[in-house]
């Protein structure tokens, strides 16, 4: 059983409280390297250090948008670190029992998650590109976009998988471990998860009403976290998301500016596609793992008290 499993290892709820600040610090310290790299560009231009706390979105327009995109990511990638240092040195577990219950990570179930969401995402844009032309910009360049498609393939895996461990690995096996539930780390992982994009720029242009977006998200990835007894769906479906999202198109009021194929040009708005993917995408998403895996005792999976298992990983 996923949560249960890290009963195995040093689990004292000190050492996951104390895990939690130290990562997120550690996390914080990756954006070193770009607040230097802006602040060193604003001043080389005679420019005003204010207008950053005014509009965040002028941070994105200080550097050339791979560099932005490369320094932005590289923050996930230290705290990707810091997670396996702290879970390796302080709780003495394996990195392979804090992403599945399996005696292995199934790549398989990766690749599934990355294909399903890069699929859907192709063809929506498609879609979307082909009912309102007028909303984008076709921007495309090799040059700027092989850079791109470099940083962008080896980064962002590596910025989702940091979400993915910290929230639906390291902080659901602890708050399970200490709640002995599963709905409890189900909930707190899903809503933090979505509040903390509270403060992307879409919410300012959007609205509130894309929480739902973000906050459903959460939950989809914790279900099937809980559901699949491990991580490996919901890292290649993170992953794919954002990876080809951010190669397909950007626009000048998104978290990520990228040199990507299309630049939506629209004014921001939300409307029933905001949440479309929670109500409608997704509950079909869960219905094909379901067939494909064959869940079963989802009440149990999801709701349940958290067994303890000593001998037997797979038992749920």
């Amino acid at each position: 059983m996923f949560i249960g499993q890290a009963h195995k290892f040093k689990h004292d709820s000190w050492r996951y409280w104390l895990g939690i600040v130290v990562i997120f610090i550690i996390w914080q310290l990756g954006s070193i390297p770009l607040a230097i790299a802006v602040f060193a560009k604003v001043f080389q231009e005679g420019g005003d250090l204010n207008t950053l706390g005014e509009d965040p979105n002028v941070l994105m327009q200080i550097l050339s948008p791979n560099l932005t995109l490369f320094l932005m990511l590289l923050a996930f990638a230290v705290g990707l670190g810091g997670i396996w240092l702290w879970v390796k040195k302080v709780h003495e577990q394996s990195f392979t029992s804090l992403t599945t219950a399996r005696k292995k990570i199934d790549w398989s179930r990766f690749w599934f998650g990355f294909m399903l969401i890069a699929a859907t995402t192709v063809v929506l844009t498609l879609t979307e590109y082909i009912w309102h032309p007028e909303s984008f910009e076709v921007q495309f360049a090799w040059g700027p976009f092989l850079i791109l498609l470099l940083i962008a393939a080896l980064m962002i895996p590596l910025q989702t998988s940091f979400e993915e461990y910290f929230f639906r690995g390291y902080i659901m096996q602890g708050l399970g471990l200490m709640t002995k539930t599963r709905w409890v780390p189900l909930v707190f992982t899903s809503v933090v998860f979505g509040a903390m994009h509270a403060f992307n720029p879409e919410v300012d242009k959007m609205g509130s009403i894309i929480m739902i977006y973000y906050i459903g998200t959460g939950f989809f990835l914790g279900v099937i976290t809980l559901m699949d007894r491990g991580l490996e769906l919901a890292l290649g479906f993170h992953a794919g998301n954002n990876l080809i999202g951010a190669l397909l198109v950007t626009a000048d009021w998104t978290a990520f500016q990228t040199e990507s194929i299309l630049k939506d040009v629209s004014d921001p708005s939300a409307g029933i596609d905001t949440v479309l993917p929670v109500f409608v995408i997704y509950p079909f998403f869960l219905w094909l793992m379901a067939r494909k895996y064959n869940w079963s005792d989802w009440s149990n999976r999801l709701f349940g008290a958290v067994d303890l298992p000593k001998q037997n990983l797979d038992q749920s």
